[in-house]
């Protein structure tokens, strides 16, 4: 059969034979689709995930009430006032003048508004010897760190006055323009620098300018459309900053991934002789295959968290499966097309000493195999059993610390450390007010708030409160009479300590509240704050664990299943999955919770991991460990399908996509482990972990332990029960010369089912 006259078939094909012989008109629907799209989402305005939708449970309730009645809570400041010297108390003389002049100075800056003085509050330490002046700034709280400077100076004047005492101002509003100042820029900056990384690595990978541009064009359109299509999908489900941030990562991952293993098939096939045609119709029919199964994989494994009933989870698993869709489909259209018009010229801007070697060598070598890989692969194909043991006792030693794994909402000292002034003043004044800083807030909803039966209810929770040892005072209440709303300010006993906070704000919800508030006809209560939003979503992610789990397995093996007709690859693909995800969850323990080599990356005494992260790791793990056991798996089939034993099909599938596997590893990799470099912890955690499950996943994974427990099945691994061969068959995307090559047979004779 000539070249030319090589026929493909499938969904793949098909889409990459109609853009190749409609090249123009493929990458004009393209560009008109990305214009379009980001037209019509600027158009429409994001919609953003609201307060009152973020979680569920009672912090959900109580952030309705506030909403329905049209209360914007203004951001809230203190000033605290400490004597350096043990024996100093706030009632000194120099003790009230500095009060005193912090109230008129924070006053005299026009921008605060309910100024309360501690001698009247009684926000005055057990030991005496600290205070705090609290009050509220004008405006809308959200941008409240855009004016808070005036004030943070007003402040730092009076302490220049009063050195003997400690002066020191901390609030949202004051946070907020902190760490604007200190990581505004940090998570721009790695998102920015995540291109050019990527290009970086293609140039190397493959030594032409031209040919490395395409994948970072291909991911960068992608990502342009799916940011217009999430302005107009949040009008029907919220998106947020976060999952925007997600589909970046998730986008230049897949989009780069997707067009490397087209772009490198089609490049093999024409050093292997083949005209440019009839290479880019094979990378149709195989890599564009291979493409298509992996991302509707992900897509399954992003949707995973829409089962979760949390708002952010729900925009990022909407936004990431949108934006992989898009890359999926760009893939096999208008790539094929862009490949078809540039034909040779996609070798142009070669690099001379990337590759030096000449074009005859490179047609003489065909298909450029991994000689480190041949190396790995002739060890673990002879060696097969020890080669299991050795990695999958490998995989669950690094998993083992996982079995212990804490997570917890992290506090600010364990998020940022106690580099920042503001870290050290949050927790000096938790030592001095135990809660002070995050006190619970009780939203009491009555048809009349100044009832006398409501009165004394709201007096009699304020006495409880204190009195069950759930706080230790002040508990504050502010009334708004025409909304018939009580905000009430309970400081929680264990502080910063979110253990034992939480178990004095379960005080406050299945004690107190049913004895005093309870008792009120027609009342509401619920109790929100950071320590009830922390356990809220805790116990909302933890009831969403098994669901989201279940739903994502079993619907990545039930695809696995249709994709390779075999009963033993679906299997064997879950299971090194798990060992993947594991792998990552116990080297995040070991990191950042016992501070295993934690001094590496900047992670000494974080001690936990942050509550979103295991379900976010698994679903976004699960979904992109896909891309390189599809690829791989693919490739060894099709080497099986035209003949070769499944010895020899599985060296020649592993080694001949080593190069790529390895190239789109290092710059998911090297993507990821720039976000392990900011500052907060929680993105060290995310990038940490991403990182080294995709290190992982493309070397242990499909160099050793796949190869090696496909070697030991053997002709098993094609195996699909009678029972099962009504499923539809989604095999046939082959190449003609696949297709024809006489039928694999098992050592009896019989035809193999491939």
């Amino acid at each position: 059969m000539e070249n030319g006259d090589t026929k493909v078939r499938g969904l793949a094909a098909r889409a990459g034979g109609w853009s190749a012989r409609h090249r123009w008109a493929a990458v004009g629907i393209w560009v008109l689709f990305v214009v379009l799209a980001m037209g019509l989402g600027s158009a429409a305005g994001r919609v953003d995930v609201k307060d009152s939708d973020q979680l569920k449970g009672e912090t959900h309730t109580a952030a309705k009430i506030i909403e329905d009645a049209g209360i914007d809570e203004p951001a809230s400041e203190t000033v605290l006032i400490q004597a350096r010297d043990a024996g100093g108390k706030a009632t000194d003389a120099d003790f009230r003048t500095a009060v005193a002049a912090v109230m008129k100075a924070v006053e005299g800056t026009g921008k605060v508004t309910d100024v309360t003085s501690p001698y009247d509050t009684g926000t005055i330490s057990k030991d005496g010897r600290s205070a705090l002046v609290q009050f509220d700034m004008r405006g809308e709280a959200d941008t409240a760190g855009e004016r808070v400077e005036p004030v943070l100076k007003a402040v730092e004047g009076v302490q220049k006055e009063h050195e003997s005492l400690r002066i020191e101002e901390i609030g949202g509003a004051s946070m907020m323009k902190t760490f604007d100042d200190a990581f505004g820029d940090d998570f721009e900056k790695a998102e920015l620098s995540a291109v050019p990384v990527a290009l970086g690595i293609l140039l190397i990978a493959f030594g032409a300018l031209v040919a490395a541009l395409l994948p970072v064009l291909l991911a960068v359109s992608a990502i342009m459309a799916t940011m217009g299509l999430m302005g107009i999908v949040s009008h029907v489900m919220p998106m947020s900053d976060t999952a925007n941030s997600v589909m970046l990562l998730v986008g230049l991952a897949v989009g780069v991934d997707y067009c490397l293993f087209y772009l490198r098939r089609e490049r093999e096939e024409r050093q292997a002789g083949r005209d440019s045609q009839t290479a880019l119709r094979i990378a149709a029919a195989t890599s564009g295959r291979a493409i298509i199964v992996s991302g509707v994989t992900v897509c399954v494994a992003m949707a995973g968290m829409l089962f979760t009933g949390l708002a952010e989870f729900e925009a990022m698993g909407l936004a990431s499966l949108m934006v992989v869709a898009v890359a999926m489909v760009g893939s096999v259209t208008v790539l094929p097309a862009l490949l078809s018009l540039l034909g040779e010229r996609v070798e142009k801007g070669k690099i001379p000493w990337l590759h030096p070697e000449s074009r005859l060598r490179r047609k003489r070598a065909g298909n450029r195999e991994s000689r480190f890989w041949t190396a790995v692969l002739k060890g673990v194909l002879a060696k097969p059993v020890v080669s299991v043991v050795v990695a999958a006792g490998a995989l669950l030693a690094i998993a083992a610390p996982a079995l212990g794994m804490k997570t917890q909402n992290l506090t600010l000292d364990q998020e940022f450390g106690d580099s920042l002034p503001i870290v050290q003043t949050y927790n000096r004044v938790n030592d001095s007010f135990p809660g002070g800083s995050e006190p619970a807030e009780v939203v009491v909803k009555a048809d009349d708030i100044n009832a006398p039966e409501v009165t004394a209810a709201l007096a009699d929770f304020k006495a409880r409160a204190i009195s069950s040892g759930a706080s230790r005072g002040p508990v504050e209440i502010k009334l708004h009479d025409a909304q018939n709303l009580a905000f009430v300010y309970v400081p929680l006993v264990g502080g910063s300590d979110f253990d034992k906070a939480g178990q004095s704000l379960d005080k406050l919800r299945d004690e107190v509240r049913p004895a005093t508030l309870g008792k009120v006809d027609g009342l509401e209560a619920p109790i929100t704050g950071q320590v009830a939003g922390s356990k809220d979503f805790n116990d909302q992610l933890t009831g969403a664990v098994v669901p989201v789990f279940a739903f994502v397995v079993v619907f990545a093996f039930v695809l696995m299943l249709l994709s390779f007709r075999s009963l033993t690859v679906a299997i064997t693909s879950i299971v090194l999955n798990l060992l993947s995800v594991g792998a990552a969850y116990g080297i995040l323990v070991a990191v950042f919770q016992h501070g295993w080599g934690a001094s590496l990356v900047g992670a000494e005494g974080v001690g936990a991991i942050i509550t979103w992260l295991p379900l976010f790791l698994f679903v976004i793990l699960f979904g992109l460990s896909m891309d390189y056991h599809v690829f791989v798996v693919s490739r060894i089939r099709e080497a099986r399908l035209r003949g070769r034993t499944t010895k020899d099909a599985i060296q020649h599938g592993v080694v001949t996509t080593a190069g790529v596997v390895t190239s789109a590893a290092v710059i998911m990799v090297a993507v990821f482990a720039i976000f392990g470099t900011l500052s907060m912890q929680s993105m060290k955690q995310m990038g940490v972990g991403l990182a080294a499950a995709v290190l992982i996943d493309a070397t242990i994974i499909r160099g050793v332990l796949l190869p090696a427990v496909m070697a030991l099945l053997g002709e098993r691994n094609w195996y699909l029960p009678k029972w099962l061969h009504w499923l539809p068959d989604l095999t046939h995307d082959e190449t003609a010369d696949a297709v024809a090559a006489p039928a694999a047979r098992d050592d009896e004779g019989e035809r193999v089912r491939v």
